[in-house]
């Protein structure tokens, strides 16, 4: 049986994020013809918001916690990561891959800004049936803030526990994790302690690579190794043959 891989789309990969909500469709059918021309992977995707969310939990404050004055920001945020979900599974499904949305709002609850519960059984039922879930980061309801936003990337890691997968890709629109402008082949944690990682240059309420770093040490932890490399060598990653990026790993793992 084909292992379950989890891929994570970058929001910087898919929009522009100096705009607002500026969706670049002309990449997503780049993408979608990539996966369609691997109909046996079993596939799980995840995309981050970029331009379509970022602005609005920024301006809402979601992240701050809910007040009479801030809630109408649940559903501009929501609407806007909606509307870039409906636009990468159009674009799968007019590739042939038989994508479904599904919206982390609906299935979520965070305490503090983490996940305490969120359902993934109908996810790996769907991948049994060759069905590519498709989630994304989005707002969900916390039990101390009221709300929070939850990043595609800890999506990425609560997936891969739950579905028990050992091959996690990250497509970014960097070559891998730089550092002196030099691609890091490998960080685990006496590596990244050493790292100066820099946070998204443009808006992004979910913490930019020092986020994902985070995130992905966790996993490493767990057991799961994660590849951070360029949205160009997708079908490598996808392949199995080196892309030429950065593997986050668990310390002292060759």
């Amino acid at each position: 049986m084909n292992e379950t891989v989890i891929l994570k789309l970058g929001g910087s990969v898919i929009t522009d994020k100096s705009g607002e909500c500026a969706i670049d469709h002309a990449r997503l059918h780049e993408v979608a013809e990539v996966l369609a021309a691997r109909p046996a992977a079993r596939l799980v995707l995840v995309h981050g918001a970029g331009s379509c969310g970022h602005p609005e939990a920024r301006r809402y404050r979601i992240n701050d916690g809910l007040t009479r004055e801030n809630v109408p920001g649940v559903h501009q945020t929501h609407a806007a990561v909606s509307s870039l979900n409906a636009a990468v599974v159009g674009a799968l499904r007019d590739a042939g891959v038989e994508a479904i949305g599904i919206h982390p709002f609906d299935l979520g609850v965070a305490e503090d800004g983490r996940l305490v519960s969120f359902e993934t059984r109908h996810i790996a039922e769907m991948t049994e049936h060759g069905i590519v879930p498709v989630l994304h980061g989005d707002v969900v309801m916390d039990l101390l803030r009221g709300s929070c936003i939850v990043s595609g990337d800890q999506l990425v890691t609560r997936l891969a526990v739950a579905l028990a997968s050992r091959r996690v890709g990250l497509a970014t629109d960097v070559p891998g994790v730089l550092a002196d402008g030099a691609v890091v082949p490998r960080i685990d944690r006496s590596t990244a302690e050493s790292l100066a990682i820099g946070g998204s240059a443009r808006t992004d309420v979910t913490g930019g690579m020092q986020g994902k770093i985070r995130e992905l040490l966790a996993l490493a932890d767990a057991g799961t190794d994660a590849h951070i490399f360029h949205i160009s060598k997708l079908g490598q990653f996808l392949d199995g043959t080196e892309h030429g990026g950065t593997i986050v790993t668990k310390r002292g793992r060759p």
